[in-house]
């Protein structure tokens, strides 16, 4: 997201300088870099000063970096997704912030795994703020479905379940966030989502076929409610163009 979101900032007909936060600074002279940790709170009185406008995409999420663990139906941690948030906040109401938006994720609210709780709770900080503040809610991202199916291709069989959902291509939602931004409206935006709502079952099949894999899919049969349970959400909103295979396509294509 971090890439996406920088590239379309600095976009024809969108004048804007950009500051974009992380550990370590990146390689990209296009931006500003500062370099802080929403962790501990280091760096962020400096990150913010001179800026009026703050895009929070920032999280921390095992699933997301190791694939899902049994440990992630317990716990997950809220250093930078609750207390980072709460100290961006803080940081951003010192230094007369304009607009604070919040990516947030579709269907928080029905989806029982911790990681969920603890993004919930980081938006819920947000709206209680005294910033002017606006919130964005996108499906989970293609990069974290095929994270998520990847993990499985050393098994014959895939069971997944048959649930509805519509990842989305993250320029698709960088996009999106860059209107937000330019339009300056407040408050809950319409959600984001990808353009095909499939069964979960039915995108591992076009990933595994994408990749070469000879694997079985099964797919599970599950209610709605359960479904939603375990992330696999949707919305209607507003949906991106770039569909799953395309996706699929271009990380085929790209330099390894």
């Amino acid at each position: 997201m971090e890439n996406s979101v920088g590239s379309v900032a600095i976009r024809p007909g969108f004048v804007v300088d950009v500051r974009l936060l992380a550990l370590k600074p990146g390689t990209s002279k296009t931006v500003e870099w500062a370099q802080g940790d929403l962790a501990t709170g280091k760096g962020l009185v400096d990150a913010v000063r001179g800026v009026d406008t703050v895009l929070h995409a920032a999280t921390l999420s095992p699933i997301a970096k190791r694939g899902m663990r049994p440990i992630d139906f317990f716990s997950s941690p809220s250093t930078v997704d609750v207390d980072g948030t709460r100290q961006l906040l803080e940081a951003s109401s010192g230094a007369g912030i304009k607009h604070f938006l919040f990516v947030s994720i579709v269907g928080l609210e029905s989806t029982s795994l911790p990681y969920a709780r603890v993004k919930l709770a980081g938006e819920q900080l947000v709206k209680q703020s005294q910033l002017p503040w606006s919130v964005v809610r996108a499906t989970p991202y293609y990069y974290l479905t095929a994270q998520m199916l990847g993990g499985l291709r050393w098994l014959p069989i895939w069971p997944l379940p048959a649930a509805p959902t519509n990842p989305v291509d993250t320029t698709d939602v960088a996009h999106y966030l860059a209107e937000c931004l330019d339009d300056g409206k407040r408050g809950i935006r319409a959600e984001i989502g990808g353009p095909e709502t499939m069964s979960f079952a039915e995108f591992g099949r076009q990933f595994k076929r994408a990749k070469g894999f000879h694997r079985l899919v099964a797919s599970i049969p599950v209610s709605e409610k359960a479904g939603l349970a375990m992330g696999f959400v949707k919305t209607d909103d507003r949906k991106g163009v770039k569909t799953w295979n395309a996706w699929l396509s271009e990380q085929q294509s790209a330099p390894r």
